[in-house]
């Protein structure tokens, strides 16, 4: 097993480990964009059967996943490959890496359904209010700005009621940005999917949590969706992917490029995260980044450990790339095992350890 060591008493981050370390991949190697086509082949041609996870996970649960950010980018090079699983967490991590590309692989064809629902309200939004207004479907207040503080734009949609006559425009307008204009041949069943996810974004708000769509109803010590977006990095710095213009604007560009690809498949599975390494490999690409939350976890009890490790050997990594992994501490409770707010980062240090 991998052994950890601590980087200050509560910030840590993660190394990537089971791979030989490679030369920086060449500039150029990565498309500077993808035909709608390409986009969809590639998030099919990768993608393993649909799997299952005990939650929907429409929004993270890890109130301090920003913490480690300075030192990330301090240990990371921009321009290369994003791996990441879940929800939006990632898109933050992105803003501050600037990766050139953005692979998202998850158990659940649901969290496909949650980032293609993204990918319409990032497309079809021209900033950081236009999104919120249309993720919630609450009319956007006036007098907000492109230099308005994330705080600031969370509480002014606060007494803002939201509209069942918005939620359903908006819910056409995303079907028809994504079959029509994208031209993305959706089933039936990724259209409900789509519907599901958005529905709940409708419902419950910038008060939408983890639990939400499991029972908990929204309540509980699970961090919600606005106190995800105005936290800081821990030394008062907010670096959500809503703190600011820029950081949305990124994420904006990765997805109109369509350069931002959901992949269906399970960490340990036989085909995803190898399929996503050998196309990297063929691009003489390099992943800067991995996120996994805490599916160590989950690979642990269903024995699939050794087969992470092993297709994490066919990832391009060098000595820069790093792992951001999730430790769970504090209390628990709920149900959920200390899946609360209380996740951490961790580092695995690529000289010391060994993916066995």
């Amino acid at each position: 097993m991998l052994t950890r060591r601590l980087l200050t008493p509560v910030v840590l981050i993660a190394l990537m480990v089971g791979a030989q370390a490679q030369a920086p991949a060449p500039a150029g190697a990565l498309p500077e964009s993808m035909s709608n086509a390409d986009f969809w082949k590639l998030s099919r041609e990768l993608s393993e059967p649909d799997g299952y996870f005990r939650s929907d996970n429409l929004v993270s649960n890890e109130v301090y996943f920003q913490t480690i950010i300075p030192e990330l980018i301090e240990a990371t090079r921009p321009d290369r490959v994003y791996l990441g699983v879940g929800p939006e967490q990632n898109f933050t991590y992105i803003a501050a890496l600037k990766p050139k590309m953005v692979f998202i692989v998850d158990v659940r064809r649901g969290n496909l359904h949650t980032h293609l629902m993204y990918k319409a309200i990032f497309e079809l939004s021209k900033n950081r209010a236009d999104f919120v207004s249309m993720l919630f479907s609450k009319k956007r207040p006036d007098g907000l700005t492109t230099k308005t503080p994330a705080r600031d734009l969370f509480e002014a949609f606060v007494p803002v009621e939201t509209s069942e006559a918005a939620y359903k425009t908006n819910l056409a307008a995303i079907r028809q940005h994504l079959t029509t204009t994208r031209e993305l041949p959706l089933s039936d069943d990724d259209l409900k999917g789509i519907e599901y996810v958005y529905y709940h974004f409708y419902w419950y708000g910038p008060g939408l949590t983890y639990s939400s769509t499991t029972g908990g109803g929204g309540r509980g010590n699970f961090v919600n969706f606005q106190s995800l977006m105005v936290a800081d990095d821990g030394f008062g710095v907010a670096r959500s992917f809503l703190a600011n213009e820029e950081h949305f604007l990124y994420l904006k560009h990765l997805h109109t490029k369509n350069l931002f690809v959901p992949v269906v498949g399970n960490f340990g599975g036989r085909k995803a995260l190898r399929a996503v390494g050998t196309w990297l490999k063929e691009r003489k690409a390099t992943v800067s980044a991995f996120y996994l939350s805490n599916v160590e976890q989950y690979l642990t009890q269903d024995g699939l450990w050794p087969s992470f490790c092993g297709n994490v050997a066919q990832l391009p990594l060098d000595d820069t790339s790093m792992f951001i992994y999730s430790q769970g501490g504090g209390r628990g409770g709920g149900g959920g095992g200390g899946l609360l707010s209380w996740y951490r980062p961790i580092l695995l240090d690529v000289k010391a350890n060994k993916c066995e």
